[in-house]
């Protein structure tokens, strides 16, 4: 007895060639395969890449201005700027004599007092108030603090010494302080972010 095989309507596997330009069953499988794994991939991937971004709280303080004019010469301040502070020094004519005479060339961070300041504005140091070393907070800024053997800042962790401008000179740290990104808006302003 011979029997009559039939080819089943929604199975179009073996169509190709046949002119029938139709989306076949497996392309459709595949179709909604790639695009469930792609949906997949990207909530997991979104959650992960978007927990690295700085939270809410910390955006909105991007940017602060300080106001200067209560900074009296050889006085500093601390600020506050992304939750980390800021030292704003108004340097003296002594402490800056006393920058620019150190050979550059001698320190382990070769940085003059002209790159770490403003031009014409060489009075004004801004530095972030963290140690280059393991982030402690060096002291020097208020009257009465350790001020270290170079006159500038002093790291009690692990006995860092800055001098006037912020500048390595003694210790572990690698690094001089960090000066962030700031501009002057007037002669008694600056922005700082």
């Amino acid at each position: 007895m011979a029997t009559v095989e039939q080819p089943d309507p929604l199975l179009k596997e073996d169509n190709a060639g046949d002119g029938n330009d139709g989306v076949r069953r497996r392309d459709f499988l595949d179709i909604a395969a790639v695009s469930f794994g792609v949906v997949g991939v990207g909530a997991v991937a979104f959650p992960l890449v978007n927990q690295m971004a700085p939270p809410a709280d910390v955006m909105a303080l991007a940017s602060i201005e300080v106001d200067l004019t209560n900074i009296a010469e050889g006085q500093a301040i601390k600020a506050s700027w992304r939750k980390q502070p800021v030292f704003i020094r108004n340097l003296t004519q002594a402490e800056i004599d006393e920058a620019n005479a150190v050979d550059v060339s001698g320190l382990r961070d070769k940085e003059s007092l002209a790159e770490r300041t403003k031009e014409g504005k060489a009075n004004w140091l801004v530095t972030m108030g963290v140690c280059t070393h393991l982030g402690c907070v060096p002291t020097g800024v208020v009257t009465g603090e350790n001020k270290g053997d170079y006159n500038g800042y002093f790291c009690p962790c692990h006995g860092s010494h800055y001098d006037t401008a912020g500048r390595i000179r003694k210790g572990p740290a690698p690094t001089n302080l960090v000066v962030p990104e700031f501009e002057f808006l007037d002669d008694s302003t600056i922005r700082i972010g």
